[in-house]
């Protein structure tokens, strides 16, 4: 029984995104004399989530935007679940205004509940293809989530209904596949941006309440 409980808190705790990867409109970001990037977006994912940002574009041949950005659910408490994210992405070829993008981030997160707090190390690989153009663009994306190595902190409630559980790192935990579209709207150095699909766990034996994720953001280029 003790398993149980225990696969279902990595289980859940695995099948909590929050917020997914920044949306970029290639064709309005190529400007050299542009390099930053500030963002911000809102909205569900497996909850109310909200996500704030700040990316770096390398002028290479082949554009580099590295990215760090913190997402957080929101409730009663706003800072005892959070996700952190570092990482780096890439338009890998643009053939006209079709464009492609791999995305990779290093994640760090934590969720609490009554009867653990949970710690993890994750990466999340998502790859768009789409049509760009500088006033607007449309893309679909395809991403995967992998909670690597979690962390188990048991409550004095869990202690009290399974005294020998122990507390320790769980290797592997859960992971998430997420596949949807995005869309946005360009204008001067602004991008108003919106993402909508649905997330899977990584065997697709399970589903959410409501798997389905609706994103809005905004972008400031300078």
């Amino acid at each position: 029984m003790k398993n149980k409980i225990l696969f279902c808190l990595l289980f859940f705790y695995g099948a909590i995104p929050m917020a997914k990867a920044q949306n970029i409109n290639w064709a309005n970001f190529k400007d050299m004399a542009q390099h930053h990037i500030a963002y911000i977006n809102t909205g569900f994912d497996y909850g109310f989530v909200a996500n704030i940002g700040y990316g770096y574009k390398f002028n290479t041949k082949r554009p580099i935007l590295t990215t760090i950005d913190y997402s957080f659910p929101f409730g009663n408490k706003l800072f005892d679940d959070f996700k952190t994210k570092i990482g780096v992405q890439s338009e890998i070829f643009n053939i006209k205004n079709f464009s492609a993008t791999v995305k990779v981030n290093g994640i760090f997160r934590q969720n609490e509940n009554s009867l653990a707090r949970l710690a993890n190390f994750g990466c999340e690989v998502v790859a768009s293809v789409g049509y760009y153009k500088p006033e607007w663009y449309m893309a679909v994306d395809v991403g995967f989530d992998k909670a690597i190595v979690t962390h188990l902190k048991h409550s004095a409630l869990m202690r009290e209904m399974y005294p020998d559980i122990k507390n320790g790192w769980y290797v592997p935990t859960g992971g998430n596949f997420s596949y949807g579209i995005q869309s946005g709207y360009s204008f001067r150095n602004n991008d108003i941006n919106l993402k909508l699909g649905k997330t899977a766990t990584q065997d697709f034996s399970t589903t959410a309440s409501f798997p389905i994720y609706l994103l809005v953001g905004y972008n400031r280029r300078f």
